[in-house]
C-alpha cells in the first residue's frame, strides 16, 4: 500500500492571488523615486547573490521540494554523518505513521520488527554485532497521517546517525518518494513492507523519469517485500469481473498510491469490457460526499472502486454511499490494501459490511509453513491478531538482519548490496527473491471482504 499511501504526493502548485482591480498608485516625488531606484538596485544585487548561493548549495528535499518530483533532480547535500560511538553496534530504524488512525496498523508492524530482533537477541555475527532498533514516527498530529516535513526530517536524522545502516519503511508510497533520494546519497538501504506504487522501482510503470529520479547516486537502495500496484490493480480488475461487475465508477484520493492503483484498475476494467461510467478525484477533507454519491447513483453502477487509503476519508465515502441508497446487495465497493485494516471498520461502522479489498499478498492467518508458525507466535506474544502488514514488517527485518550477518561490520554500502542481492529467501511469505529493481518475485495476492464486522479472506488471486 498504502501504504500508502500517502498525502501531498503531487508536485505543489503555486498560483497568483487575484485581488480584483488594482488601486491607483499614489504620486511620488523625485526624492522618493531616487530612493526607490536605489532600493531596487540593492534588492537586485541581493537576489543575484542569493541565486548564486543556491546554485552552489542545492536545496535539500523538503516538504515543498518533495525529493524532486519526476523530471527534477532530487540530489541534495546530505547532512554531516556522526561517527558511531561503538563500531560493533549498528542500528535499524523504522519510519511508519505512529500518529493518527494508521497507528493500529503501524504498531503491529513495529511488533513484527521487534519479534524478528528478539529471535536473535538483537545480535548478529555470533554475537559480535549488537543491533539497536529505533522507531521514527513519520506522521504528525496536525496532519493526522504521514507528514512530508516529518519524513524529510527523519530521513536527514537517519543519514546523520552513523550507526544507522538500514531503514524499514514506509507505509505510504508518497513518503518513500521523499526519503529514498535522501537515503540513497548516504548508501542507506530501505526495505519497505508496504509501499506499492510501481514508479518507485519500475521503469515505464510510473511518471516520466521514474524511477531513476529517486536514485541520484546512480545505485539502487530501495527494495520491497510486497508486490506493486501494477499487479494489484490488475488483479482487482479481474476480481471485479469475476464478481459479475459490468459497470463501475472510479474514485481516487489524488495521491501517489491511490491515483496510481486506480489508473491500473481503470485500464484493466476497460480491457475486460467493464464499462467505466466516470472517474473522479475526491477532496479528502470534505465533510460529506452526498452530492457525489447521488450523482453516481443516478448512473446505476454495479461497483464503486476507490483508489486510496483509510485516512483519505474512506469511511465517510462508504457511509454516504449507503445513506443515499446504494445498498451492499445492489452496489459493491472495492478498494486496495490501503483500506484493508481495522481502522476502516472503525471509521465506517455498520456501513463497512460488504466492503471488498484486495491485498498484495495473503493475510496473516492464511500463511503456511514458516508463516503459519510466525502467525501463532505473534498471537501468543501480543495476545492479538496482527494487522496485514505485520508479517511483511517481520520479513523486512529478517532481510536486514540477514544482510548484517553477511557483512558483520558497520558498512552502509556493503549492507545495501547484501540486501539488494537477496535471493531464494525462505521466509514467512514463502521463498522469494529481489529482482534488479528491488521488487519481490512474489505475485500471489488475496481478495477479502468485511463480514460480521471483521475482514474475512475470500480467495487467493493471481494475475491471469
Amino acid at each position: 500500500m498504502l501504504r500508502r499511501k500517502q498525502q501531498t504526493n503531487q508536485p505543489m502548485k503555486f498560483s497568483q492571488k487575484s485581488g480584483g482591480k488594482s488601486a491607483t498608485p499614489p504620486k511620488t516625488n523625485s526624492t522618493q523615486n531616487l530612493r526607490a531606484a536605489g532600493l531596487r538596485k540593492l534588492l537586485f544585487a541581493a537576489g543575484i547573490a542569493s541565486l548564486c548561493a543556491s546554485c552552489q548549495n542545492p536545496q535539500a528535499p523538503t516538504a515543498t521540494t518533495p525529493g524532486g518530483s519526476p523530471g527534477t533532480n532530487p540530489a541534495a547535500t546530505p547532512p554531516a554523518v556522526s561517527t558511531p560511538g561503538d563500531p560493533n553496534t549498528v542500528k535499524i530504524v523504522s519510519m511508519l505513521p505512529m500518529t493518527g488512525s494508521s497507528l493500529g496498523q503501524a504498531q503491529t508492524m513495529v511488533n513484527g520488527i521487534q519479534q524478528a530482533l528478539a529471535e536473535t537477541d538483537s545480535k548478529a555475527c555470533d554475537g559480535k554485532i549488537q543491533i539497536q532498533y529505533e522507531v521514527y514516527d513519520d506522521a504528525t498530529a496536525a496532519a493526522g497521517k504521514w507528514d512530508p516535513a516529518q519524513v524529510t526530517s527523519n530521513s536527514n536524522k537517519a543519514v546523520a546517525d552513523g550507526s544507522v545502516v538500514a531503514v524499514i519503511g514506509h507505509f505510504n508510497s508518497g513518503a518513500a518518494k521523499l526519503s529514498i533520494p535522501v537515503l540513497n546519497q548516504a548508501n542507506i538501504v530501505m526495505i519497505s513492507p508496504a509501499n506499492t506504487y510501481p514508479g518507485l522501482t519500475k521503469p515505464g510503470k510510473g511518471e516520466a523519469k521514474e524511477p531513476n529520479v529517486y536514485y541520484p547516486a546512480g545505485t539502487r537502495n530501495y527494495s520491497r517485500v510486497v508486490p506493486a500496484d501494477d499487479l494489484q490493480g490488475a488483479v482487482a480488475g479481474n476480481w471485479a469481473k469475476s464478481l459479475g461487475v459490468q459497470k463501475v465508477y472510479i474514485l481516487d484520493d489524488q495521491e501517489l498510491y491511490g491515483k496510481g492503483i486506480a489508473d491500473v484498475f481503470e485500464a484493466t476494467a476497460k480491457k475486460l469490457g467493464i464499462q467505466v461510467l466516470g472517474r473522479e478525484g475526491i477532496d479528502i477533507k470534505a465533510s460529506d460526499y452526498k452530492a457525489l454519491m447521488n450523482k453516481i447513483k443516478a448512473l446505476s453502477p454495479d461497483l464503486i472502486y476507490f483508489g486510496g487509503i483509510t485516512q483519505s476519508n474512506a469511511g465517510q465515502i462508504i457511509k454516504d454511499m449507503r445513506n443515499v441508497g446504494m445498498t451492499a446487495d445492489a452496489v459493491k465497493i472495492m478498494g486496495p490494501d490501503g483500506i484493508k485494516e481495522q481502522a476502516l471498520i472503525d471509521a465506517a461502522g455498520k456501513d463497512a459490511e460488504g466492503v471488498y479489498a484486495t491485498f498484495g499478498g495473503l493475510p496473516p492467518q492464511e500463511l503456511t509453513g514458516v508463516g503459519a508458525k510466525w502467525y501463532q507466535s505473534y498471537k501468543t506474544k501480543y495476545n492479538a491478531e496482527p494487522e496485514p502488514y505485520a508479517a511483511y514488517a517481520y520479513e523486512s527485518a529478517k532481510v536486514a538482519i540477514g544482510a548484517i550477518n553477511k557483512v558483520c561490520k558497520n558498512d552502509r554500502d556493503a549492507i545495501r548490496e547484501a540486501v539488494m542481492a537477496t535471493k531464494d529467501f525462505n521466509g514467512v511469505l514463502g521463498t522469494w527473491s529481489f529482482d534488479a529493481n528491488g521488487d519481490t518475485s512474489l505475485t500471489t495476492m488475496s481478495g477479502n471482504v468485511i463480514k460480521g464486522g471483521k475482514w474475512e479472506f475470500v480467495s487467493a488471486l493471481k494475475l491471469e
